[in-house]
């Protein structure tokens, strides 16, 4: 999928210009993704970027920062499923960028599946059961509850200032959400979401959500459908035979960017061969 690498139009000069950034957002539309190559690029250029992409910038709160709007991707070895960013939080991103500083020499692939072609070759009995809404519950550490609730609420800018007043707002403002506290300062969350959704970019409906992915710095959540029957793995095995068809691989080269939409194109990774491998992540609603 060639036309989906974007270079430098003008070979004097290899700077991202404005009409880089529009023919990135023709394309979100378009395919739901790009990669930026051939460009001069740095920390502090990707981070501009995903700030002009972006109106506001989320975090995962497991992870470092690496630049005002940028953190550093760090999920072990192994290969991670497909699912799109932050999938399972009451503010889903609508847009997520990776920067590749140094690629791996071998693996580590970037696997993308666009959810709106995997909505389409699924039987229709499927296509109905992941049509109605789904309710995510997982327990969450006191730190990492409380680290996103700053992120998120435009009052807070320190997990000590937080108050039970800051989590009903919270909870007021976005649909959708229940939570449990427990006495050691955790907290089970239960989000009801669609697992079918449509696309910020193009309108499009796609199988976007995070029910293939991994939960490499959190506890395994449980999905529970609509209709009260729970997600199973053998389902979810089902489900990601089915991705792989739609599945594609970016092929990593030093300075890389790739931008996806994250309401309609889920991503994962082949395991990694080459540990000598720098990727870093900003990620934003529209």
């Amino acid at each position: 999928m060639s036309y989906n690498i974007l270079r430098p139009q003008d070979n004097t000069c290899c700077s991202i210009a404005q009409t880089d950034i529009t023919a990135v957002n023709t394309a979100l539309v378009r395919d739901g993704w790009a990669v930026l190559r051939g460009f001069t690029v740095d920390m502090h250029i990707f981070s501009g970027l995903v700030g002009q992409l972006c109106k506001h910038i989320t975090f995962d709160p497991a992870r470092n920062h690496s630049e005002e709007n940028t953190q550093k991707v760090d999920a072990g070895l192994g290969p991670i499923g497909l699912h799109i960013e932050n999938g399972n939080t009451p503010r889903c991103p609508d847009l997520v960028a990776f920067y590749a500083r140094t690629a791996a020499f071998e693996g580590s692939q970037t696997t993308i599946c666009d959810g709106h072609e995997m909505l389409g070759v699924m039987p229709e009995d499927l296509r109905t059961r992941w049509s109605q809404k789904m309710t995510v519950s997982r327990r969450l550490p006191e730190e990492l509850w409380k680290r996103y609730l700053v992120n998120e609420h435009p009052a807070l800018t320190a997990p000590e200032q937080i108050t039970q007043e800051h989590i009903l707002q919270f909870k007021a403002v976005t649909p959708g959400q229940d939570y449990e506290m427990h006495e050691d300062g955790s907290m089970t969350y239960h989000l009801t979401l669609d697992p079918v959704r449509a696309s910020r970019f193009s309108g499009c409906d796609s199988f976007a959500n995070a029910v293939l992915g991994p939960s490499h710095n959190y506890e395994q959540p449980r999905y529970r459908m609509a209709d009260g029957s729970e997600v199973t793995a053998e389902e979810i095995s089902m489900l990601a035979e089915i991705a792989e068809s739609c599945t594609h691989e970016i092929n990593w080269q030093d300075g890389d960017i790739a931008v996806l939409d994250n309401t309609r194109i889920m991503h994962g990774r082949r395991a990694i061969i080459d540990a000598n491998r720098e990727l870093f992540i900003g990620m934003g609603s529209i």
